[in-house]
């Protein structure tokens, strides 16, 4: 049997660089070594260690709406066998932005990113329902948006 992987071990410093990060991941390390009373090499160290990691990843988050991609859709997919297999073909497919394994009424839910209705379309008759054991799709169409935030800080 495989350990489960220990979680890392933030101290309440890391955990506050990680909080400001999230309100402004261009917030100058300077201001961050301000605010934890470290000074902006040692701020510099820890966010490369947090990156190093896996915590934490630096990136620009943008509206897929305003580059041109004006259908978005969950994703509800039943598949027969192990679900982390299917998973795994379907994280490989660019237009989808994430996909989880879940325990409720579908296996897994991934979300799509498309320009049209049409690459949708193409996107689910082409490349999710053909991969080996997808065994029914659901598609939810995104009508709106109201929430969509990156800052639930740490524990």
């Amino acid at each position: 049997m495989s350990e489960k992987p220990k979680a890392p071990v933030l101290d309440d410093v890391s955990k506050r660089i990680i909080e400001l990060l999230q309100e402004d991941g261009r917030r100058p390390y300077a201001e961050i070594g301000r605010a934890v009373g470290l000074s902006e090499a040692a701020v510099r160290q820890r966010v490369q260690r947090l990156t190093d990691s896996g915590i934490v990843q630096i990136v620009a988050v943008t509206d897929p709406r305003q580059l041109g991609f004006s259908r978005m859709a969950m994703l509800g997919i039943r598949v027969e066998g192990d679900p982390r297999i299917v998973a795994e073909e379907i994280a490989r497919i660019p237009a989808i932005a994430y996909v989880n394994v879940t325990l409720g009424s579908f296996d897994i839910l991934a979300e799509a990113i498309c320009e049209s209705d049409e690459e949708l379309l193409d996107l689910v008759a082409t490349r999710i329902r053909p991969i080996p054991g997808v065994k029914h799709t659901e598609y939810f169409l995104y009508a709106g948006q109201h929430k969509d935030f990156y800052n639930w800080g740490t524990r």
